[in-house]
């Protein structure tokens, strides 16, 4: 056909393109009409300008002579035929311009990291959607998707900052404080389910008709596993319901209340090291994992100690963190319910959980069932579930939801029980195919027979369930003596280093060594806003000036804090 390959036709000023029958730039001034477009644009700090389908480049050195040096121009294109052609008819000097990229993309992940690759996180603040020409008509969905990809990765990672800013510090001191419960505990790389399915729980309100129907399933002796967040360990008691495993992310106190009902039981639990260190006291064996919060020199020390647990991706959510987890412990199918990131105007949490326990206790008879502070809260909105029904979300859980779809929508493993909560991005499956699925009633998704392999969960599932290893104590656990020696000694380098930044600071005496033990100690200050904002690179003391005397005076202010945690970690050890 005349139009398989794009090209180039006389315009009144400048060209047009033709290509699979369609005129893709204007046929009369197409340079006037691109440049008025990037005229338009905003021109703000810290924007990334995203051109897709470029062609001609018409209008791109208008906005990058126009933009702020902090921003960039990046073009994708979806067309072979298109990006060569528009490689070949693009002026050398623009491509070459340093604020500028020009790269084929399909992936939306693929195309983030890149970005990442490039500029770095958190480098810009916006993305401004530059149509210059008509190429992107001829693949919009996709273009749309990547440019949504772009802008939640932008809005996740500056809302990563915000929860480093606000919780960072706890996070660190939490760590400190967890390292006296590492010799008398295992790790995640003790659990192994086998080829088991393994149903993980959330506690959304579409939990309540899972279990119902798969009470009766849910026995000892039951032929898969069950790994619930520890939000839902209150619905689950309310059917009798003894799961393998329970998660616990959160790193505040109102973490507690999530284990009201169970405190005592033997139910080991998977416990983050940043995680509240009184949750890993309420029920059985602790197994420890790390999802670091922010790049940090302390983790590098422990992981040289051999003290890091085994991480799990910073995802945020414990939902997602134990679908991760599953995923990691078990070669069997993983079926998901409970994570519905969606609400309606009487259900927000499953029944007998402790939000909608505490939601029960604040009604009067004056007060409806229904929350329409929460329904009618900015920033939340309807959308359709799975079911195709109409429910409630807003932006924070839409937001989990895209992060699901994206770590998760490409693993075969997964699938989700239909249900009331929003699409996943992973396929729907009946609670009947499901109860198939669990039972060992069907083919796994990676050819093996559940049934099959239902009792070969070996030495770390018998851990799991509590059958081989003391709930507490350091006898019971292998090496623990050792651990602790270990941990005590990893903790008198860490008090040596604060105690020698302190005489710094205190004495006046900062040297190039004084800096180096600024960042090696870089938990006192990576939560500080210009810290995380800039992706955990600290403002450099010898440039002088107000900001960085501000810095110097807040991290003195941080390391008495932090002594006295370690200190208090190594009088817990027993080393007094």
């Amino acid at each position: 056909m005349q139009d398989e390959l794009p090209r180039r036709t006389e315009a009144r000023r400048g060209f047009s393109v033709v290509y699979r029958g369609k005129t893709l730039l204007s046929v009369l001034d197409p340079i006037a009409q691109a440049e008025r477009i990037a005229a338009k644009a905003h021109k703000t700090g810290r924007t990334l300008y995203v051109c897709p389908s470029p062609l001609l480049g018409y209008g791109l050195l208008s906005i990058l002579k126009t933009m702020s040096a902090d921003s960039a121009l990046l073009c994708i294109e979806t067309d072979e035929k298109l990006m060569a052609f528009s490689l070949a008819e693009m002026d050398g000097e623009l491509l070459a311009h340093p604020a500028l990229r020009f790269v084929p993309a399909r992936d939306p992940g693929t195309l983030c990291a890149y970005v990442r690759s490039q500029w770095g996180e958190r480098a810009f603040r916006r993305i401004e959607l530059l149509r210059l020409g008509g190429g992107w008509q001829l693949d919009p969905e996709t273009y749309e998707a990547l440019a949504e990809a772009l802008k939640r990765t932008i809005a996740l990672d500056w809302g990563n900052a915000a929860t480093l800013i606000r919780l960072g510090r706890r996070y660190a001191l939490n760590a400190v404080r967890n390292l006296a419960l590492l010799p008398e505990s295992l790790t995640i790389a003790d659990i192994d389910f086998g080829a088991e399915p393994v149903l993980v729980l959330g506690a959304g309100p579409s939990l309540d008709p899972v279990l119902e129907e798969l009470k009766e399933l849910c026995v000892e002796g039951r032929p898969f596993k069950i790994i619930c967040v520890d939000t839902a360990l209150s619905a689950l008691n309310s059917f009798s319901i003894v799961p393998d495993l329970a998660v616990a992310l959160e790193a505040q106190h109102w973490n507690l209340g999530d284990f009201i009902g169970s405190r005592g039981k033997d139910i080991p639990l998977a416990l983050d090291l940043s995680a509240l260190p009184a949750s890993g006291n309420l029920l059985g064996k602790r197994f420890f994992f790390s999802t670091p919060w922010t790049p940090l020199a302390f983790f590098e020390r422990m992981k040289a100690c051999s003290l890091l647990p085994p991480r799990l991706p910073p995802l945020g959510s414990v939902g997602l963190s134990a679908v991760a987890l599953a995923l990691k412990v078990s070669a069997g199918p993983v079926l998901t319910a409970g994570l519905d990131f969606s609400f309606s105007l009487d259900g927000f949490h499953a029944k007998a959980s402790p939000a909608d326990m505490a939601w029960l206790c604040r009604q009067n008879r004056l007060s409806g069932f229904i929350n329409a502070g929460a329904v009618a809260r900015r920033g939340s909105f309807a959308a359709v579930s799975k079911e195709g029904r109409r429910v409630l979300s807003n932006i924070g859980l839409k937001n989990y939801r895209d992060l699901f779809e994206e770590e998760f929508g490409g693993e075969r493993r997964i699938k989700d029980l239909r249900s009331s909560g929003l699409p996943l991005g992973v396929p729907a499956l009946s609670l009947e195919e499901g109860r198939a699925i669990l039972t060992g009633g069907c083919t796994t998704a990676n050819g093996s027979n559940a049934a099959g392999k239902g009792n070969a969960a070996g030495k770390g599932s018998a851990a799991a369930n509590g059958s081989s290893v003391a709930a507490n104590g350091g006898a019971g656990f292998p090496g623990g003596e050792a651990k602790q020696q270990q941990v005590l000694a990893f903790i008198e380098g860490e008090l040596s280093m604060l105690r020698s930044v302190r005489a710094a600071l205190t004495g006046g005496t900062e040297t190039e060594e004084f800096e180096e033990l600024l960042d090696a100690c870089d938990y006192l200050w990576a939560h500080f806003p210009e810290c995380a904002g800039a992706g955990g690179k600290r403002p450099s003391y010898e440039a002088g000036g107000a900001l960085a005397l501000s810095f110097l005076k807040r991290v003195r202010a941080e390391l008495d804090p932090f002594i006295a945690r370690f200190e208090t970690t190594k009088k817990l050890l027993g080393a007094f």
